[in-house]
């Protein structure tokens, strides 16, 4: 009797320890979907960048204050650029300043989009084409974006299509060398499944080599914008024409020729804040979007 009792307080406990190690598998499969609260988000997400802008202002007016830089021509305070800012406003050319040089940006880079993607594809896929454009791509994203500026002003003239012309000749290597690395990493067992499945051709390129490459592909876009804006700002720096409007770049060329240092600093703030409100506002939540279906993004 006392064996048959010990026997079944045994069969309990073992059940009760596999229930508990099934809720505890469950658990860790399971997603969890409550908010962050305000206040870590404001402390983690906020609060941190909010600090580093103001020491840094701190650290600019103390240069000026204590006379470490006292010629306004090398060094203007905060009051002098952000008196520019105000001019720009009031004179409703702030937003022209940003529209002229983002649209270009953007539609460019949607166009070298269009194009490094098939391209990255067919190098990927195809062996002669690998061997044969392969080191090609690698030596173009190598190659200085602002190198690409005289040829394409002797070319096209200075004109909207000179502007493209250098944001896909710096931006296509780094998309398409982007979905060449993540099609390299895609696991061969995802391709022998897909072909078990069906899934040949267009299909396996879209339902299998795409999802699969899509880590390294979004590393090579963000990498392909930042060569196509860095390529842009080279354009407008150099090539200057009424008829191109006055973008970022191009206010930055008007304060060196002017020697006005707060109209630079204006220019280099503005393009800082593109990149930096493109990168938040596009990039890294498609990034998180794709580490988070793969469970890669951890919560800390």
């Amino acid at each position: 009797m006392a064996s048959t009792d010990t026997s079944a307080l045994k069969d309990g406990k073992d059940g009760n320890d596999l229930a508990g190690l099934e809720a505890g598998l469950d658990a860790l499969e399971t997603v969890q979907a409550s908010r962050t609260p305000f206040r870590t988000t404001f402390m983690q997400k906020i609060v941190p960048p909010v600090t580093a802008v103001v020491l840094v202002l701190a650290v600019w007016q103390a240069l000026i204050s204590f006379n470490v830089v006292d010629d306004p021509t090398k060094l203007p305070s905060p009051a002098d650029v952000w008196g520019e800012v105000r001019t720009a406003w009031l004179q409703g050319t702030l937003f022209d300043y940003i529209w002229t040089s983002v649209s270009r940006g953007l539609l460019g880079f949607l166009i070298a989009l269009a194009i490094g993607t098939p391209l990255g594809l067919l190098v990927a896929r195809v062996r002669f084409v690998r061997a044969a454009i392969g080191p090609i791509l690698s030596g173009l994203q190598s190659l200085p974006s602002v190198a690409w500026v005289p040829p394409a002003v002797i070319w096209l003239g200075l004109n909207n299509q000179m502007m493209f012309a250098v944001i896909l000749l710096g931006a296509v290597p780094s998309i398409a060398n982007g979905l060449v690395s993540g099609v390299d990493q895609v696991p061969p067992l995802f391709l022998r499944a897909g072909r078990t499945l069906g899934a040949t051709g267009l299909k396996g390129t879209f339902h299998i080599v795409m999802p699969a490459a899509l880590p390294g592909y979004l590393a090579g876009l963000k990498q392909g914008w930042a060569f196509s804006w860095r390529s842009l700002m080279a354009a407008e720096i150099i090539a200057s024409s009424p008829d191109l409007g006055v973008g970022l770049g191009q206010l930055l060329e008007n304060g060196r020729n002017t020697s006005s240092m707060s109209m630079v600093f204006l220019a280099i703030l503005l393009i800082l804040i593109v990149g930096i409100a493109i990168d938040l506002l596009i990039f890294s939540p498609l990034e998180r979007r794709v580490l988070r279906s793969r469970g890669l993004l951890v919560k800390s």
